[in-house]
């Protein structure tokens, strides 16, 4: 199977470096291909702007989803967005693999986002009518695909609890998880995490190679978070909100998990 991981943290010799020296090693020797975009190696740009097409639409204000569906539709984009969506096609599964600075991914790589998902590659796609809201959470360009977090955070385990003063972990990644990842169709796995990073030494590394090499292992076979589908009736369709039936006591991010029905 084809791996794609994109991978945001600027210092090599780090605790990110040695994890994704591990996960590219463990998925090989599983037989599967793998292709790494290494942001900060590449020189990113993370920007979005005119640049991103070869040939901006002349003496007009630059407009991001509009020019961004001009420059896909017309074969415009520029060459390292093109390569990007190239490898998103290849790819049966993506892994994003990224410190968590500021309760978010880095900025290089919702840069990365941004500028990859194209309108008519990961967005504006499908019908839009009474009974169809486009195709997305759920369906999509990028549906089949697998996608899973690698993320690792210097607060305790305890901080990202139900009680912890972070919030919930899940509450944190939901915004990646449901919409950079489900929007556009992936079957979104449930995330790896690590914890207290300044307190990782080689006992605490090898037991992450165990527990992260075992979720590598089953890359194919885990269950996917059961987010909701858009189009399979629990959303009234212009409106998007659940309908009255579908987990009347639960708001909230945990209301679009499929764990949620009642």
């Amino acid at each position: 199977m084809n791996v794609l991981l994109v991978y945001a943290h600027p210092e090599p010799r780090s605790l990110n470096g040695a994890i994704r020296d591990f996960v590219v090693q463990r998925l090989r020797a599983a037989g599967n291909e793998v292709q790494v975009s290494d942001l900060y190696a590449m020189q990113w740009k993370p920007q979005l702007d005119a640049f991103d097409s070869k040939v901006p639409p002349a003496d007009a204000p630059f407009h991001p989803s509009l020019d961004s569906k001009h420059a896909f539709e017309n074969g415009l984009q520029s060459d390292d967005i093109a390569r990007e969506q190239d490898k998103l096609r290849w790819a049966d599964a993506v892994i994003l693999q990224f410190p968590l600075w500021w309760f978010s991914m880095p900025a290089i790589l919702k840069g990365w986002v941004e500028r990859v998902y194209a309108y008519g590659f990961a967005y504006g796609v499908g019908e839009h009518s009474d009974e169809r809201w486009g195709d997305r959470y759920g369906e999509g360009t990028l549906a089949g695909k697998r996608a899973m977090l690698i993320v690792t955070t210097g607060g305790w385990e305890s901080h990202y609890s139900a009680r912890g003063i972070n919030g919930p972990i899940d509450d944190i990644l939901f915004p990646i998880h449901h919409g950079i990842l489900y929007y556009p169709g992936f079957d979104v796995l449930p995330p790896y995490l690590v914890y207290r990073t300044s307190k990782v030494d080689a006992v605490r590394f090898g037991e992450i190679r165990e527990e992260l090499g075992q979720r590598l292992d089953t890359l194919w076979t885990t269950a996917p978070i059961p987010f909701r589908r858009q189009n399979a009736g629990d959303y009234r369709i212009p409106q998007l909100t659940l309908r009255d039936e579908v987990a009347p006591q639960t708001v909230g991010f945990a209301a679009h998990v499929e764990a949620a029905r009642v």
